[in-house]
């Protein structure tokens, strides 16, 4: 019976903190940041924004801050130049979700993406990856041009 009850709070979803939508708006808006990585806090029942990145920081330096074995939702603002030699700016929403996590975090985190994903107007495209390989640089590239 505890099972089924951690399952039906799962299904509910968490809420967004504002402070999500602010610095979302401050790495859109102004650049002021390359990432930033939010968690699902369970005992506020809401997403938070657990790190963000200065606009200096590489693509590996954000993988290294994805935890190996829990669920995370990140926006990250790709940098390209296209074949036109254009230079071009794509935000994306990543929803990582580590096969090893736990089954109550996978949940959580499923149930509550639709309604954080609709708090990041502006994003361009979104990777669900259960994998360090799905977030290959090559990836963002393939979907970015």
């Amino acid at each position: 019976m505890a099972l089924l009850r951690s399952y039906s709070n799962a299904s509910s979803g968490m809420g967004v903190a504002d402070h999500c939508r602010d610095t979302f708006l401050e790495l859109q808006r102004k650049k002021t940041h390359r990432y930033v990585i939010f968690k699902i806090d369970e005992k506020r029942k809401e997403v938070i924004v657990e790190k963000t990145g200065g606009a200096a920081e590489s693509y590996d330096d954000f993988l290294a801050c994805l935890p190996e074995n829990d669920c995370r939702y990140a926006v990250y603002d790709f940098d390209f130049v296209t074949q036109e030699n254009c230079q071009k700016s794509k935000i994306f929403f990543i929803a990582w979700s580590p096969s090893v996590s736990r089954i109550r975090a996978k949940m959580l985190y499923a149930t509550t993406k639709q309604r954080f994903r609709r708090e990041m107007d502006g994003v361009h495209y979104e990777i669900q990856a259960t994998e360090p390989s799905e977030l290959d640089i090559e990836v963002l590239r393939d979907r970015a041009n």
